[in-house]
């Protein structure tokens, strides 16, 4: 079994204090690269940014098999400087204005200090302070002197790796805990497959990057490789938490199906039977909102059969998340033991 050490939370470490907004996933393509350059079979970055991996196995009549994990994270983008270190901003990717208010953003490539700034308690009405805060009424704030920034610059929260016991808080997990994994997995390729790795951009504006990233590869099966939020908290009022989507410390989640796809029914059982087979704990992901690169690839040339496994995480989408140590190494080491297994006859069953 493979397992998580000091060298893979340092990756971790690395990829989640990196600044890699949609459209700007260099920083994140750089530190892949470095990672499986002397490993890799072919490397090549396409037109959109993806970073496309190819780790051939030996022998014939193999599956190709895409696992796609995407490079970018949720953020800003300065749209207006209305002077004095102070710019108006829109997001990228699904944000929660309420969520916004003071925090501290690092600013372009050279990681500017900034901070959320709205109107402080004393100064609003009654009436406002009810009501949700509106993205239009947010800034960032650079102070003075700061030439540097300007429109254009892409912004994000200023959150530095931290581990917490058995567990990680950081910044962007989702998906640079997918990220972490599709290197490791390089790094330990089963033979019986060609293995392509596709680090992909901008999924958090709307799964665009893997379109491209599957149409190029044509894989004969594909799976995306995320973080799922998990929403395993205790009910305000007492009650039993029945609206969970995932729960942390219960493995893997093998998606059924979410807002953008339904799983290929063989590549449920496929996963769940190597869970059960190397006793590795895993759940299934409930129904609901939300969505993976799966989305994307599934639609792609004439259809290719597409699943999503997660490494469930608190907090998604906000300042820091909240991850298990126990649940990324199974998450690991689950696609690791389905794809040691995976052989032709899979795709030859009745979907």
């Amino acid at each position: 079994m493979l397992k998580i050490k000091k060298t893979q939370l340092n990756l971790l470490e690395k990829l989640t204090n990196a600044v890699a907004l949609p459209g700007d996933e260099g920083a994140i393509r750089k530190i892949v690269r470095a990672e499986i350059e002397d490993i890799a079979d072919e490397i090549k970055i396409d037109s959109m940014g993806n970073l496309l991996v190819t780790k051939r196995g030996r022998g014939k009549n193999h599956l190709k098999v895409m696992l796609a994990a995407h490079m970018d994270e949720v953020g800003f983008m300065l749209v207006d400087d209305e002077k004095d270190g102070i710019f108006r901003f829109e997001t990228l990717g699904g944000l929660d204005p309420r969520q916004l208010v003071g925090k501290p953003v690092w600013v372009g490539k050279d990681k500017v200090e900034g901070v959320i700034g709205a109107a402080p308690v004393h100064l609003i009405s009654a009436e406002e302070r009810n009501s949700k805060i509106p993205l239009s009424s947010l800034r960032i704030d650079v102070g003075l002197g700061k030439p540097n920034v300007k429109v254009g610059d892409r912004a994000t929260f200023a959150t530095k790796f931290l581990r917490m016991g058995d567990s990680i808080r950081a910044k962007a997990l989702d998906d640079r805990l997918g990220v972490a994994i599709l290197i490791e997995l390089l790094k330990n390729a089963p033979d019986n497959i060609d293995l392509l790795a596709a680090f992909t951009v901008q999924e958090e504006v709307g799964l665009r990057g893997a379109k491209i990233a599957a149409h190029a590869l044509n894989p004969d099966l594909a799976l995306a490789v995320d973080s799922t939020p998990a929403y395993d908290m205790p009910m305000h009022d007492g009650s039993e938490n029945i609206r969970y989507n995932t729960k942390l410390g219960a493995g893997p989640a093998i998606y059924t199906l979410d807002g953008r796809t339904i799983s290929d029914p063989r590549i449920i059982r496929w996963l769940s039977e190597a869970g059960d087979a190397k006793k590795i704990p895993y759940q299934y992901r409930q129904p609901g909102g939300g969505g993976t690169d799966a989305g994307s690839i599934h639609l792609s040339r004439a259809g290719i059969p597409t699943g999503s496994v997660s490494v469930p995480g608190r907090y998604a989408h906000t300042a820091m998340g909240l991850c298990r140590i126990k649940d990324w190494e199974n998450t690991l080491n689950l696609l690791h033991a389905a794809l040691s297994d995976l052989s032709p006859k899979l795709l030859a069953k009745a979907r």
